[in-house]
């Protein structure tokens, strides 16, 4: 499913894996549910991160994330896109703080890594179908 997450900086596409492959199919169908959400954003590193009104369990988690990941974190409950490196990072590649279930992807062509770079903290963040 196709989604639009907006900024003050940008607007961004991205894909929720809602398919019978998906790897977290529990996890997709909540977020899908509970949309549209608007929040704060907040920062960690090459993270930003945001509150949602979903709570659900681990579903087949990871600590390890590429660039352009965007993952439940069950602790927060927290919504997390991934574009670079975490405080908890051992290299280059997005580490999230704790396991999360990754349940899409930002499909942008454009550079969308500029756009989150912008974001600050207590920002307003917009996830909706699209």
């Amino acid at each position: 499913m196709k989604i639009r997450i907006v900024t003050e900086h940008g607007e961004l596409a991205a894909e929720i894996d809602n398919s019978k492959s998906s790897k977290n199919p529990k996890t997709a169908k909540a977020i899908i549910a509970a949309l549209p959400i608007i929040a704060e954003a907040n920062r960690w590193g090459d993270e930003v991160y945001f509150d949602i009104p979903v709570k659900i369990g681990k579903e087949n988690t990871q600590s390890d994330m590429e660039i352009g990941d965007i993952a439940y974190w069950p602790p927060g409950p927290g919504f997390c896109i991934f574009f670079g490196p975490t405080p908890v990072s051992k290299n280059s590649k997005p580490r999230i703080a704790s396991p999360g279930n990754v349940f899409g992807r930002i499909t942008t062509p454009t550079d969308f890594i500029n756009i989150l770079k912008q974001v600050k903290d207590g920002e307003d963040i917009r996830v909706e179908r699209g």
